[in-house]
């Protein structure tokens, strides 16, 4: 984990490059606008959004956001984002060209549902007095409200799509058929174990930041 984390880039890298790709989904945006294309401006207005998640959480929740998992949420909304854009000139998504694009942000995508459910457990588990989960408990966990997490989503993607088919629109989200979905549930599950393993040396800081504001409303 040590040489892992030296291989990382910088600090200062990293907060460079969370701030080139907010600057690129800002660019993809005016992209959708420019093509009237309503899937790619509220995928990206989506993803803009959510990469304000961080300072605010640590802005009004004190919730301490380590540049890593700034650039590791900004990266997972950008790419999905990019993947509804395609590249210059294509006349086709990174989605519908790319056979591998959906399982990559699949599993990113997991990995921070997962790394939610993994700060919300361990914050529990060192708050609640006479309460202790396993790791084997704690990742058997995570699996689950990954795959939980993905039904919901599999679901909002088959309704979306249902919905744009009777009003004859485009679809936001699309749904490519059952043995997508089935592959879907795979690489969720995927990124899901990785933060299983992994998370608790990147997740430490928010843990122990969402464990005290249980202690707080506790007093």
């Amino acid at each position: 984990m040590r040489n892992l984390a030296s291989r990382l880039p910088s600090q200062h890298r990293q907060r460079q490059l969370t701030y080139l790709m907010e600057i690129g989904l800002i660019g993809m945006l005016f992209v959708g606008i420019e093509r009237g294309n309503g899937g790619i401006v509220i995928n990206t207005g989506v993803a803009l959004l959510v990469t304000q998640l961080p300072p605010l959480l640590e802005r009004d929740y004190e919730i301490p956001m380590d540049p890593r998992l700034t650039l590791w949420i900004t990266t997972a909304v950008f790419l999905h984002a990019f993947g509804t854009v395609g590249l210059p000139g294509a006349t086709r998504t990174l989605y519908s060209q790319v056979w591998w694009w959906d399982h990559m942000t699949h599993a990113l995508s997991a990995s921070l549902v997962a790394g939610v459910g993994y700060a919300t457990v361990r914050a529990f588990d060192e708050h609640a007095e006479g309460v202790h989960f396993p790791g084997k408990f704690i990742t058997v966990f995570i699996l689950l409200f990954v795959i939980a997490f993905g039904v919901l989503w599999e679901i909002l993607e088959f309704a979306i799509a249902l919905s744009a088919q009777a009003l004859g629109i485009n679809a936001v989200l699309t749904q490519y058929g059952l043995g997508d979905t089935m592959l879907d549930f795979v690489f969720n599950s995927i990124g899901g174990l990785v933060v299983a393993l992994w998370g608790g040396a990147y997740l430490t800081d928010v843990t122990g930041a969402i464990r005290d504001r249980l202690e707080t409303r506790s007093d």
